[in-house]
């Protein structure tokens, strides 16, 4: 039994699509899959393609023919079935079967065709539809001559030929209207169809910058670390009402402490150590002394965490990745530039394992060697804060009485409100403010 091929419904404020063009001719095979037209609808351009398999038996619109929603634009079935004539409608019952005939036969039925219940847009023999894909003539911009203005093959050669004769170039009534629309001079376009006849793409294409034309943007797939840091990312946004503290910091006595620790450290170590590991430090300090910002949320849970383990953010080329400093605040500084560095380089080498990316408690994101002054980072989840450090600059401050140049660093505390309020979070921002500004209370 044929099936309905139906205009669909693609939002909620479509009421008709234009028909822009078939892809199948009727009597072409048809798999389920396949695209069978394209269409135009209020908001974009999309192709159909076919539930059913079989063979097209009918097409009952053609090029620029608005078709209302859930209305039958043509059938399926097996070669020789019976389909109706004229489009049925939404329906899909209206309007007399009739067997595929030949050219001759359909036009001289054509005289004593009865009225239709349900009228069409365009009235036309299959013969003159035809004809009108063959020469590329829009149905609607011909008169027929048959009953009720019906079109006849004569019609359409009559209206070609007279094209012809009379224009060099030609538009589809789709390409004169987005050309009007868009403000595109038809003169200025040029047809890509038989004998110049212009098209809605031709009418698009000369409405784009030449620079677009040559260059089309690259589109890669979000993917591996992108995608899963994406994820992770819009769930944090949209399920935890974020705050932001931002804060400046005088780094004048962390830069001399740094400097005397360099030498030492590297000795021990083989490492350098950086500000990241004293500002880790101090981190895990002050965590130490507010446990009320060392929570997580599990369900309807507050987690209080003993261990501080303090994640380091670490940028990828396709995204970041977390370890984890476990244990930070009984480590020393030696301890934590090893640990530091080393998490680092695995980090970048791929070659973190699934348990040094878990159980931290708080993240630190540290942009300090880009011209970045201060963030607001998004909360690693499921903890509940998380630093943001910018750079280390100098700036003009008031210091006793007289204005200074030193060293400030911007700093920006997210945290989750639903877990912690604004003061306790204030009072970690400045507890740790303190300790980065007399450091050497770390090596007590």
């Amino acid at each position: 039994m044929a099936k309905e091929i139906f205009m669909p419904k693609l939002s909620s404020t479509m009421e008709v699509g234009t028909l822009l063009q078939w892809f199948k001719e009727e009597g072409d095979s048809v798999e389920v899959g396949e695209p069978l037209f394209e269409i135009m609808t209020d908001k974009i351009n999309i192709e159909v393609e076919s539930y059913e398999e079989g063979t097209l038996l009918k097409r009952y619109f053609e090029e620029d023919d608005e078709v209302p929603i859930n209305h039958v634009v043509g059938y399926i079935g097996e070669a020789g079935e019976e389909v109706p004539e004229s489009p049925p409608g939404e329906s899909g019952v209206s309007g007399k079967p009739v067997a595929k005939e030949a050219p001759q036969q359909q036009e001289q039925a054509e005289s004593k065709e009865q009225p239709s219940e349900q009228p069409e847009k365009v009235r036309a023999t299959p013969a003159a539809r035809r004809v009108a894909r063959e020469r590329e003539v829009s149905l609607t911009e011909v008169e027929g001559s048959g009953p009720k203005g019906r079109i006849h093959q004569a019609d359409v050669e009559g209206f070609a030929t007279a094209s012809a004769a009379t224009a060099s170039s030609s538009a589809t009534p789709l390409a004169e209207k987005v050309a009007k629309a868009e403000g595109v001079e038809l003169q200025e376009v040029s047809g890509s169809g038989p004998r110049g006849r212009i098209y809605r793409a031709d009418v698009e294409q000369a409405k784009q910058p030449a620079a677009s034309q040559a260059a089309p943007a690259k589109r890669v797939k979000m993917a591996g670390i992108r995608k899963a840091v994406a994820d992770r990312m819009l769930h944090s946004k949209t399920t935890a009402p974020h705050v932001t503290l931002n804060s400046e910091i005088d780094m004048a006595e962390v830069v001399a402490m740094r400097k005397q620790l360099l030498g030492p450290i590297e000795k021990q170590t083989g490492y350098r150590i950086s500000y990241t590991e004293i500002i880790l430090k101090a981190t895990a300090h002050a965590l130490k002394r507010h446990p009320n910002i060392n929570v997580s949320l599990e369900g309807n849970e507050i987690v209080h965490h003993e261990a501080i383990n303090v994640g380091l953010a670490v940028a990828l080329q396709d995204g970041l990745v977390v370890p984890v400093i476990k244990d930070a605040d009984q480590k020393g500084l030696a301890e934590l530039t090893i640990a530091c560095k080393t998490a680092g380089q695995a980090a970048k080498d791929s070659k973190l394992k699934p348990d040094e990316m878990s159980g931290g408690t708080f993240t630190i994101s540290n942009l300090g060697m880009y011209a970045v002054d201060t963030f607001n980072p998004v909360i690693n989840q499921p903890e509940s804060a998380i630093l943001g450090i910018g750079r280390i600059n100098e700036k003009p401050v008031g210091l006793n009485g007289q204005i200074v140049l030193r060293p400030m660093m911007g700093v920006g505390l997210s945290f989750d409100h639903r877990v912690i309020d604004g003061a306790p979070a204030a009072a970690f921002l400045t507890d740790l403010k303190a300790v980065l500004e007399n450091p050497f209370e770390l090596l007590m």
